[in-house]
């Protein structure tokens, strides 16, 4: 063969192996291999993995795969466009079940992660029933006696951690809403001891890689969630021997069946109520802290006086008193909660895993193919402070979710996602948002605040981060008449 004619067949074999590879359909994301993600590795030291991911999204775009060796592959979903099927997946197409073996150990055998879907989507719905608005209306009262009693015991003035005082509160709520008034008054220390070790020690970024790992950490939160777990089943029998009823969440379980007829039993109701503790405490607490600490530094004092305006005016209407109606009043209050949500949001990564592979298309119009297998992870973090949805997307402004603006709509449907969306979207939601509301507007109406420690930063070492160390502010006592 002449080099002409070899020329030739070199050229047409590529032609047609460039054609049946288009055929095949879009490429595989751009890749990032281990080798390059050291040179991360002083950010993410420093700034945690969000800063690294918004580094690789301004490199690589909304779409890239890291390559840990070989052996596993995660894909980066970055923004509305390209997570629809994130959220939307049926769940024989992304798989929540296997990336959340972290929650077991804490949660409990036979629990949400560690059962078949047709039982967990039961267990779900046992969930979502105890908390949805029309329950939730009764709790209203509970929630106000428990902040009015909290904060009546602060002095005319002094100075308190924000981070410490929220959380105690956001217990004491949660013990009486959700395990009820006998865990409240008579072993709410224990309780709270208990839970503090549980959580504290499970949702490491080592834990969920390795959550059976034998560390000092993990035999802490083991030893603690027996211990709880033990109370739990002790006041579930005492309940079902009695059959004396209560209005909380406890309750609900204690009557709750499945599709079968068979009631839970204690080690699932135990199971449920800690899930539902971990949810209500930690979320409501870091985000009461994070909207007290925004409103309260001085960049942002406009937003603080348009929440006390609002309540001014909603005493006016109503008096001193506060109802589930009222609670929804609160319109200002509701965008300075969810704009704290949004630059500082509980979980700042949430993880699947593709069952089959599918295909996306990004902004700019590029189509890639993301492979049966991989594991796919979106950092909420960095998708809700895209600067083509959110103006100045680092700035606390609650005014971006008000009429006229309301950026996370104009976004499209994923474009805000502190409580994820679609089908695993929060169900603890109104839930927290009431829990906050309650406990900022009793502040607002009471007291003058100040912060008179720096902005806190966030907890980038943990899975679910806070804000980190004392949030100290002043207060003095005053009345909003």
């Amino acid at each position: 063969m002449s080099h002409h004619s070899t020329a030739l067949f070199l050229t047409t074999k590529m032609i047609q192996r460039r054609r049946t590879l288009h055929e095949k359909g879009p490429p595989l994301p751009p890749v990032v291999s281990v080798v390059s993600l050291i040179a991360y590795l002083p950010t993410f030291l420093a700034k945690g993995l969000p800063a690294v991911i918004q580094d690789l999204h301004a490199k690589h775009g909304s779409v890239f795969t890291v390559s840990l060796f070989s052996l596993k592959k995660v894909t980066l979903l970055v923004g509305p466009d390209v997570t629809a099927h994130f959220f939307q997946g049926s769940e024989s197409e992304i798989r929540q079940s296997d990336i959340y073996k972290v929650t077991i150990p804490v949660f409990g055998r036979g629990i949400l992660y560690d059962v078949d879907l047709a039982t967990r989507s039961r267990q779900i719905s046992f969930c979502t029933d105890s908390i949805k608005p029309m329950n939730l209306r009764g709790h209203v009262d509970s929630m106000v006696h428990e902040v009015e009693e909290y904060f009546a015991q602060w002095g005319q003035h002094g100075v308190v951690d924000l981070k410490y005082e929220m959380g105690h509160l956001v217990l004491l709520i949660a013990n009486r809403c959700l395990l009820g008034k006998q865990f409240r008054d008579n072993m709410f220390e224990e309780v709270s001891t208990l839970l503090h070790e549980t959580f504290e020690n499970g949702f490491h970024l080592i834990s969920l890689f390795f959550p059976y790992l034998p560390t000092p950490r993990h035999h802490r939160r083991d030893k603690a969630r027996a211990l709880l777990g033990e109370m739990i089943h002790d006041a579930v029998r005492s309940r079902r021997s009695s059959g004396q009823a209560e209005d909380d969440v406890l309750q609900k379980f204690v009557d709750s069946k499945y599709i079968n007829g068979r009631s839970m039993t204690e080690s699932e109701i135990a199971g449920l109520l800690i899930c539902m503790m971990f949810a209500a405490q930690h979320t409501s607490s870091s985000t009461s802290t994070w909207t007290g600490a925004s409103l309260l530094s001085n960049d942002h004092r406009s937003y603080l006086a348009a929440a006390i305006e609002e309540q001014k005016r909603i005493i006016d209407q109503h008096g001193e008193r506060i109802d589930w109606g009222i609670l929804l009043e609160m319109g200002t209050l509701h965008c300075c909660i969810k704009e704290a949500l949004r630059l500082h949001p509980p979980a700042n990564m949430l993880i699947r895993h593709a069952s089959k592979s599918f295909s996306v298309k990004t902004r700019q119009g590029k189509r890639y193919e993301i492979p049966k297998g991989h594991t796919l992870a979106t950092c909420t973090t960095v998708s809700n402070r895209l600067p083509y949805i959110y103006k100045d997307p680092n700035v606390y402004d609650p005014s971006r979710f008000g009429p006229g603006r309301e950026e996370d709509k104009v976004g499209g449907k994923f474009s805000y996602t502190p409580f994820s969306a679609g089908r695993h979207v929060c169900l603890g939601e109104d839930f927290a948002y009431m829990q906050i509301k309650v406990i900022w507007s009793h502040l607002l109406r009471n007291f003058e605040l100040e912060l008179i420690s720096p902005f806190p930063d966030e907890e980038w070492e943990k899975f679910i981060p806070g804000p980190k160390g004392k949030v100290m502010v002043s207060y003095k006592r005053r009345r909003l008449l």
